[in-house]
């Protein structure tokens, strides 16, 4: 305006001295040298703890390759395999039950979970394993007919015990990924003339799988370690083969490090598979794809991963 003086510009590329400093100076973290420092001093007291403790390391090598642990192992993994199977399919049904309509459909979903979920596994095994004194007989009128006794063998009780109990968590985790599914795709998928029953298994289940995959692979894992209660039952896996070698020669220690690195070495195992499948599933999502640990290699060498 006339009268007044002129204003001085200012110049917008130079940034000011404040935000210079903030760039230039690097910051530092006393609190996390200080926590990695406390780590590893933990990591040294353990691993000179173990290296001085009474452990016959040549026993626990002896073991590893050991017959009956293998075979024993052999059964810590079927009877995970088929409880797993067996509360994944149970999971799936009693899941679509809970979300019906239907008051007797969902109220018997419920009080199956409520149920199951609200008893120890280990109650649930010896249950089942006695099952022969309050059912004698197990019979299918006109088909088939045998005493309980033979029917409910160890394994064959363990995996129901386990299986029908896992099937009550799986249900709940099922259930949470299917409700995370938006009612969009539904409705869509009867405007364009899917049926209930198609739209869940070609709509709304895959979508789910990406919130159902992690906890059932967290699950996984933690029943290959659950079975070792089968034990009570008669079942001869790992850790109770463990158990009769370690009542005769007294090494105990050594044959429980034996199991804990089998034990490990088999979920690192699911842990991998675990990684792949929620790759897989994760296909289509608006976030990146977790790379995979060759990608993981090739960016510490300083190569670009590339996602997919």
């Amino acid at each position: 305006m006339p009268g007044t003086s002129a204003t001085k510009a200012v110049s917008t590329t130079d940034p000011p001295p404040a935000a210079e400093e903030l760039l230039t100076e690097s910051r530092k973290h006393p609190g996390r040298w200080a926590g990695a420092g406390a780590v590893l001093l933990v990591a040294v007291f353990l691993i000179d703890s173990f290296a001085g403790a009474q452990i016959d390391w040549g026993v626990v090598r002896h073991y590893l390759g050991a017959g009956f642990l293998i075979e024993g192992l052999g059964m810590t993994l079927m009877l995970t395999l088929v409880a797993m199977l067996l509360g994944i399919v149970l999971g799936v049904l009693i899941a679509v039950m809970r979300l019906s309509k239907n008051p007797i459909t969902s109220g018997v979903a419920w009080f199956y979970v409520w149920v199951f979920r609200g008893t120890p596994v280990y109650l649930q095994l010896l249950m089942w394993f006695n099952l022969a004194l309050v059912f004698p007989m197990v019979s299918i009128p006109g088909i088939y007919s045998a005493r309980t006794v033979d029917v409910m063998t160890p394994f064959v009780a363990a995996a129901l015990g386990l299986g029908i109990n896992q099937g009550a968590y799986t249900s709940e985790v099922v259930r949470a990924g299917i409700l995370s599914v938006d009612e969009g795709q539904v409705e869509a998928a009867y405007a364009i003339g899917m049926g209930r029953l198609r739209t869940m298994y070609r709509v709304v289940l895959p979508q789910a799988m990406r919130v159902i995959v992690p906890p059932i692979g967290n699950e996984t894992i933690g029943m290959l370690k659950t079975t070792s209660l089968a034990s009570a039952v008669g079942v001869t896996e790992i850790l109770l083969e463990a158990q009769h070698a370690y009542y005769v020669n007294n090494r105990i220690m050594e044959l429980l490090i034996v199991c804990a690195v089998w034990y490990l070495a088999a979920v690192s195992v699911l842990s991998v598979a675990q990684f792949y499948l929620e790759r897989h599933f994760a296909k289509g999502s608006s976030r990146p794809l977790p790379p995979t640990p060759l990608q993981r290699l090739r960016a510490a060498a300083g190569r670009k991963p590339v996602l997919r």
